[in-house]
């Protein structure tokens, strides 16, 4: 007579979770929609950036904060919360809560679909205590987060959206350019059309220097200020001075697609790019550095050679 033992439970067990049914079960199906990636932003110069994609309506209700869990994963400490009007939210603790933010804030005012996210200065959130520079990332009832998205394979490969969307990793030396760190969202929009929203969710290796793996810094002005953003343009590409993560992926891009993203920036006034950064809770005076740096790069992309 057969009687089965712990390791045959654990032998049944595991081959039962490898069979294709259970594995398809596992994975978060993505539905049928419309891929977005960007949208054109038809009103780029009055786009409020210190508010975000957001805007005032979905701001988080900070009168009563509760922790909810840990959200384990990437390098930030982030914790699921919930705020005074029972909304849910992801809160990301440390020095990446500002870069993500005002990251999040420059995609977004360039049309790119972004996280609804703000940053609050001070903030109790009960059990955890008082916590400085909080980024707070909105998690809607009526949005569904399902797959992540790749680089190498995605439906904008080789569109002018998607060059120009890795110009603004660029931009804003991101260096920390991986799958994990992108996400399709489901969204519904009011018309009943489901639309598939292509964001890059984590954006908090930025605002520093991409350099190499010891030399590399996020959040940090003084490193992005000195940083060196074009080096040249060779046979029609632009050369780019970049030492992340995926460098291959920026070999590509031609000088008009450099430009046509570079024309979008330049719409923006200096009060909005400020206001990018003011709504991380920089310094007045990493704010200036911060937006003179910005400049200074549009200014190199509407004026590459050829």
């Amino acid at each position: 007579m057969f009687r089965p033992n712990r390791l045959t439970g654990i032998v049944l067990l595991v081959s039962i979770l490898s069979t294709p049914q259970v594995l398809t079960a596992q994975k978060k199906k993505v539905p049928a929609g419309t891929p977005v990636l960007w949208e054109e932003p038809t009103d780029i110069a009055s786009r409020d950036l210190y508010l975000g994609a957001g805007s005032e309506a979905m701001k988080p209700d900070l009168s009563n904060v509760v922790f909810v869990k840990d959200k384990p994963g990437g390098w930030s400490t982030k914790y699921e919360v919930r705020d005074g009007a029972g909304r849910r939210w992801v809160a990301k603790v440390g020095k990446e809560a500002q870069s993500d933010t005002a990251a999040n804030r420059l995609l977004w005012a360039v049309g790119y679909v972004t996280e609804i996210a703000y940053l609050a200065p001070r903030v109790e959130i009960k059990g955890k205590g008082t916590l400085e520079n909080v980024r707070f990332e909105a998690r809607p009832a009526d949005v569904k987060r399902t797959e992540i998205w790749k680089w190498n394979d995605n439906p904008f490969v080789g569109k002018d959206e998607f060059q120009g969307l890795k110009v603004m990793m660029l931009l804003i030396n991101n260096w920390d350019i991986k799958d994990e760190n992108n996400k399709i969202l489901v969204v519904h929009a009011n018309d009943g059309a489901t639309r598939l929203h292509y964001i890059i969710s984590d954006l908090g290796g930025s605002l520093g220097k991409t350099g190499g793996v010891i030399s590399r810094s996020r959040n940090k002005p003084e490193d992005f200020v000195k940083a060196k953003f074009v080096e040249g343009v060779k046979n029609g590409r632009v050369d780019f001075n970049y030492g992340g993560k995926n460098k291959s992926l920026f070999e590509d891009i031609t000088v008009e697609q450099a430009r046509w993203i570079g024309n979008l920036l330049s719409r923006l006034s200096d009060d909005q790019i400020r206001d990018a950064f003011r709504a991380a809770n920089y310094t007045p005076q990493e704010i200036d550095e911060y937006t003179q740096a910005m400049k200074r790069r549009i200014a190199q992309l509407m004026n590459l050679p050829g």
